[in-house]
């Protein structure tokens, strides 16, 4: 199979400032949304005492999730490591040079819906993992676009961000459960029956931020993803690939461990049409209209040849820039 050049790209926006720029800004502003709902909620509920016995719980539970994720997350898809030399490896390696990140650990799990994930504390631990399916039904340049996402997610350290939004929004749902035991309701001016209000009210709220900052990620880690490969439109193409075949092939064991649908390029329990405020992943409509429009001036920032790619039997592969 012949070389290819994936290169690293810079896009910059006409306007001077980036899309991506944008949705950091946005990830800062809702996590500090979530902090100062969470201070309002704590005292508010179950006063000082209670805040920081559900901070602590959270932090407890969380930690151990975000040290144990990577080999918690593989062995639930019973996932395979691919060793070097596998041209799924080759492939993660090239891209992980571009993306100036140490090479994670690459594997594959049996599974016919096409996906894939990242996972890992940080980029030192870091894993990524295709399906069997994303191998056997995307073409070459597809591939090498989801997992460049998913190294983007390594990059931005993605995982760790989560892990700080969900202590916040799982201390604040602890609050709830605490207010009865905890805080001095003389000292509450809400009354009772605002007191059971926040208490329904809250732990929504948190919820809502959560998944508002999953969706942020999703598109900064797009259009890192696209730097890293090269070109936005291979990743653009992929996520619509992804997205027709995740809507009719079920994900037998995400359907099982729903909790970790989140980790995915594309909602495995079938994608929504728009970014509902429940919802992980932006729509996959809203995610390449973002890719098509990153346009403007192109900068190269470094270029790496590639080695063959694992053979992708239904699709040919698109017609490649150089020819």
């Amino acid at each position: 199979m012949d070389l290819i050049e994936y290169s690293s790209q810079t896009y910059i926006s006409n306007s001077g400032f980036d899309n991506q720029g944008f949705d950091m800004i946005k990830t800062a502003m809702l996590m500090a949304a979530m902090t100062a709902l969470f201070g309002v909620v704590g005292t508010s509920l179950a006063g000082f005492e209670g805040l920081v016995i559900a901070l602590l719980f959270a932090v407890g539970m969380n930690l151990f999730a975000w040290y144990k994720s990577d080999k918690m997350i593989l062995r639930m898809y019973g996932a395979k490591e691919v060793p070097q030399g596998h041209p799924l490896y080759d492939m993660v390696a090239k891209l992980s040079f571009n993306a100036s990140l140490p090479t994670p650990k690459v594997y594959e799990i049996q599974s016919d819906q096409p996906n894939a994930f990242a996972t890992g504390r940080n980029p030192d631990n870091a894993a990524v993992a295709a399906t069997t399916g994303l191998l056997k039904r995307l073409n070459q340049n597809e591939i090498a676009a989801v997992m460049a996402h998913e190294l983007a997610h390594v990059k931005n350290r993605d995982t760790t961000i989560m892990v700080v939004a969900a202590t916040f929004a799982g201390a604040i749902s602890m609050l709830a459960n605490f207010a009865m035991f905890f805080g001095n309701r003389r000292n509450n001016n809400m009354g009772f029956l605002g007191l059971i209000a926040m208490m329904i009210l809250a732990p929504l709220a948190a919820s809502l931020i959560q998944m508002a900052i999953s969706r942020s990620r999703e598109y900064i880690a797009d259009r890192t993803g696209a730097e890293i490969c090269g070109n936005p439109m291979w990743l653009a193409s992929a996520l619509t690939s992804i997205q027709g075949f995740a809507s009719k092939i079920d994900n037998h064991k995400a359907e099982q461990n729903p909790s970790t649908a989140h980790m995915f390029i594309i909602n495995p329990l079938h994608a929504h049409t728009h970014d509902k405020l429940f919802s992980t992943h932006p729509s996959t409509a809203n995610r390449v209209a973002a890719l098509e429009a990153m346009g403007g001036n192109v900068q190269p920032v470094q270029s790496v040849r590639q080695t063959s790619i694992p053979k992708t039997g239904r699709k040919k592969s698109i017609k490649k820039p150089w020819g």
